[in-house]
C-alpha cells in the first residue's frame, strides 16, 4: 500500500488539520502516517489557543518515519514558526524526498493567526524551494507576496510569482471570490489550467484548504503526473463540501468519507 506524511497541527474539533489530513489519505487508498507540528484548543466555532511541539520532536517525527517505511509523498500544514519550520526543512533535505505538497496555512477561518508575522519569510526561504507544489488561498497568495491577489487574473499573475520562489507548480485556490463559480488556478510552470466547479451554499467548509492539499498528497502518492492528481483532488473536495456535515455550532467539516458512504449505501 502507498504511505503519505502529513506534518501539520491537530485540530481538536476534527475538521481540519492532522485529523484532515488523514481522514483523506485513508478515504483515497493512501496509508497515512503523521508528524504532529502543534495542538491546538478549538471547535466549529473558533480557535482558542496553540501549543507548539519541540522542534526537535517534529523532526524526529519525521526522521524515525523516513528511517523505517518509503513515504510516497509528504504534505506540510501548519508550521506556526520559525524554528519549526527549521526543523521541517532540515528533516526533509537529509531524505530522499518524495512529492512534497505545501499548504500554506497562515489564519483559521475564525481569524486566529497560525503563521506568526516573522515566520512567514522562513516559509518562502525554507519550504517553499523543497515543495513540487504550493497550494495558497487568495489571502495566503496575497501574503506570500505583499501584494492583493483579488480575481483571476491575478491569481495567474500570482502564481507564476509563487512559483518563481521555488515551488515546481502552484495552485491558487479560488474559494474566497465572491462570485461565480468556484474556480482555482493551476500552473505547472509553463502553461495555466482553470479548475472550475459549482460553488454550494453551505457554512460547512472547515478544513477545506487542508482537505484539498492532502487529497493532491495522496494522488502524487499513487504515483499519478501532478494535473491528474490536482484535478482529481478538485473532484474529491468538492463532492466534500457538496455532502458536508452540520456538526456544531459554527463552521461544520466538509464529508472526507462521502464517496466511501456512498458507495456503501450509508446515510449522511
Amino acid at each position: 500500500m502507498r504511505t503519505a506524511l502529513t506534518i501539520a497541527g491537530s485540530d481538536s474539533s476534527g475538521g481540519a488539520g492532522i485529523q484532515a489530513d488523514i481522514k483523506t489519505m485513508q478515504a483515497l487508498g493512501v496509508f497515512a502516517t503523521s508528524a504532529v507540528t502543534a495542538v491546538t484548543v478549538q471547535n466549529t466555532c473558533k480557535v482558542f489557543a496553540i501549543q507548539e511541539m519541540r522542534p526537535e520532536i517534529v523532526r524526529d517525527q519525521i526522521l524515525c518515519l523516513f528511517e523505517d517505511m518509503q513515504i510516497h509523498a509528504v504534505k506540510i500544514g501548519m508550521v506556526a514558526g520559525t524554528a519549526l519550520i527549521e526543523a521541517v526543512a532540515g528533516a526533509l533535505q537529509q531524505v530522499s524526498r518524495p512529492p512534497v505538497v505545501l499548504d500554506p496555512v497562515m489564519i483559521s477561518k475564525s481569524g486566529y493567526p497560525l503563521l506568526k508575522e516573522d515566520a512567514c519569510r522562513s516559509l518562502i526561504q525554507r519550504l517553499l524551494p523543497l515543495a513540487d507544489i504550493v497550494t495558497p488561498n487568495l489571502p495566503e497568495a496575497a501574503a506570500l507576496l505583499g501584494s492583493p491577489v483579488q480575481n483571476l487574473e491575478q491569481m495567474k499573475d500570482a502564481a507564476r510569482a509563487i512559483a518563481d520562489l521555488g515551488p515546481a507548480a502552484v495552485v491558487i485556490k479560488g474559494g474566497h471570490l465572491e462570485a461565480g463559480r468556484a474556480a482555482d488556478v493551476f500552473y505547472d510552470g509553463r502553461a495555466f489550467s482553470i479548475l472550475e466547479s459549482v460553488r454550494f451554499d453551505t457554512p460547512n467548509t472547515h478544513g477545506t484548504g487542508c482537505t484539498f492539499a492532502a487529497a493532491i498528497a495522496a494522488g502524487l502518492a499513487k504515483g499519478q503526473p501532478m494535473a491528474q492528481a490536482v484535478a482529481e483532488a478538485k473532484t474529491y473536495i468538492t463532492g466534500a463540501i457538496e455532502h458536508s456535515l452540520s456538526i456544531g455550532k459554527g463552521h461544520g467539516p466538509t464529508n472526507h468519507f462521502w464517496q466511501l458512504y456512498r458507495r456503501a449505501g450509508i446515510e449522511f
